[in-house]
């Protein structure tokens, strides 16, 4: 009798158990994906200390993004400090990737990127505060831009 696989495993109630994981195949690592993102059809906002960059897919889909995570070596001389800090987001992400994956109607993010913009470092904690209030925002943005009000010039 072999075992179910991770995605259909359940809890005693019968309900699917959510999988926290970020795989290989999440990672955004194709260098004309990343200029897609940060190029002229990418949109972006900051929540300090994050920026989250993102494109928007041509349909609403249920897979998950691929994610960039990235920490300037301007303002983190040290790798010990920069790799930390990208350990961080990477966990904070993997915690709370269901929010995203879990909207109503499925998510329209394709490229998403998410970039550490503050002076100094920052612990696991507000990462991931930040990052769930990033999400949120973006779900908000992405849900409303068809009718979105440009600014009067």
């Amino acid at each position: 009798m072999e075992a179910p696989e991770p995605a259909q495993q359940t809890t005693n109630n019968k309900q699917p158990t959510k999988k926290y994981t970020f795989p290989k195949e999440e990672h955004l690592c194709r260098k004309k994906l990343i200029e897609q993102l940060f190029g002229k059809q990418g949109s972006s906002f900051g929540v300090y200390p994050l920026r989250l960059t993102w494109l928007a897919a041509p349909a609403h889909g249920v897979a998950p993004p691929q994610v960039l995570v990235s920490v300037p070596k301007r303002t983190f001389k040290r790798a010990v400090d920069r790799n930390r800090l990208k350990r961080l987001l990477r966990e904070a992400y993997r915690l709370n990737k269901h929010q995203l994956l879990d909207a109503p109607g499925g998510h329209p993010v394709a490229l998403l990127g998410i970039l550490f913009t503050g002076k100094e470092k920052a612990e696991l904690p507000l990462i991931q505060k930040k990052l769930v209030q990033g999400l949120a925002r973006l779900l908000a943005e992405s849900a409303g831009e068809p009718g979105r009000v440009q600014p009067v010039v």
